[in-house]
């Protein structure tokens, strides 16, 4: 065999070898892909309102309030391989990311989603308390505990459920109070709190430590959460999806509800973002793959968190417009804009 001949079969066999390996490698790495959209105004799986009021009135809506979803193929178990990340990083549709942005270390996938459904909790919660308050509706809240974190002063001895009144006597009604209370206070003080268990009042008295998180703060290790106390009853049914972004769709999907006249006037918007209880929009991930399935489903405009919009801006797809949100109540002011054809529209 010519000298030629032979660096060719040589370069064939390392091709086909690398193709091999490449294919059953596995990376560190996870494919983020463009996922389902849904509208809130529309039915679930079961063909059930997405979202059911009972004991307040309610109007028919029309057109379209999608959330949209991301799906991810890779992770811990079943990570992809070397060829699929690397077409993955060609493919404009995808976004190819460190495995740790998904799976934090020391995070099974199991936590991952368990995480995600608490989040989905959350923020259909608080989607629900930010429609009300900017209708001017009074939701009452308490504090509740979700765990006490083991080995830390708060371990046996405040409990899953029960319902922080006060802290040294100061009533306490919101996570945000018992934080800042807390903040005022240094390792080793002592801190009584007065919980509800059983119906009953108890207090407690704790004894501060440092925190392992650097920042020498007074902590008593106990995990907090917000609970609404809503006038009426709101369900939210999405099924197993899972994730905080579709916060911002939820309210605007209850306000719709709840007013005579539909919001979209027949449009078809799409949109993303967290929300806290008082309405503020709060930036999510996978804003690319977001705005694809929002345009392949058939979205024109795309409710998009001001703090995503360079990145939105970027990669917006054709056909889909662009309006910056940053709280409940502007995002509410852009579409009556859009559908009077008056006054701004913030845009990326």
């Amino acid at each position: 065999m010519s000298r030629r001949g032979a660096t060719l079969v040589a370069a064939s066999v390392l091709i086909l070898v690398l193709a091999l390996v490449g294919s059953i490698m596995p990376v560190p790495y996870v494919a983020l892909m463009p996922g389902p959209t849904t509208n809130t105004l529309g039915t679930n799986e079961k063909g059930e309102p997405l979202i059911k009021i009972e004991g307040r009135q309610t109007y028919p809506g029309s057109g379209h309030l999608n959330f949209t979803t991301v799906t991810y193929r890779g992770g811990p178990g079943s990570r992809i391989d070397l060829f699929s990340a690397l077409k993955g990083w060609i493919d404009g549709d995808i976004a190819i990311v460190p495995e740790e942005t998904i799976f934090p270390k020391n995070e099974s996938r199991k936590d991952v989603d368990e995480q995600n459904t608490r989040q989905m909790r959350d923020s259909q919660e608080s989607a629900e308390a930010a429609a009300l308050h900017e209708m001017g509706i009074k939701v009452d809240t308490q504090v509740t505990v979700d765990s006490a974190q083991k080995g830390l002063p708060a371990d046996g001895k405040l409990q899953p459920g029960d319902e922080i009144i006060a802290v040294d006597g100061t009533k306490m009604t919101t996570v945000a109070q018992v934080t800042e209370s807390m903040s005022k206070r240094k390792p080793g003080d002592s801190v009584e709190v007065t919980v509800k268990r059983g119906g009953k009042d108890q207090k407690i008295p704790l004894t501060t430590v440092a925190s392992t998180d650097g920042k020498k703060r007074a902590v008593v290790g106990v995990l907090l959460s917000d609970q609404y106390k809503f006038p009426f009853k709101i369900d939210i049914s999405v099924g197993d999806i899972g994730g905080p972004s579709a916060g911002l769709m939820f309210s605007l999907a209850i306000i719709d509800k709840l007013t005579p006249g539909p919001l979209t006037a027949g449009k078809f918007i799409a949109g993303t973002g967290t929300i806290t209880a008082n309405g503020v929009v709060g930036p999510i991930g996978g804003i690319q793959q977001k705005m694809i399935a929002a345009r392949r489903a058939g979205a024109t405009i795309f409710l998009t968190p001001k703090d995503n919009c360079a990145d939105a801006k970027a990669a917006r797809p054709d056909g889909l417009r662009l309006v910056k949100t940053d709280t409940l109540k502007t995002a509410l002011a852009a579409i009556n804009a859009i559908n009077s054809g008056k006054g701004d529209v913030p845009a990326c």
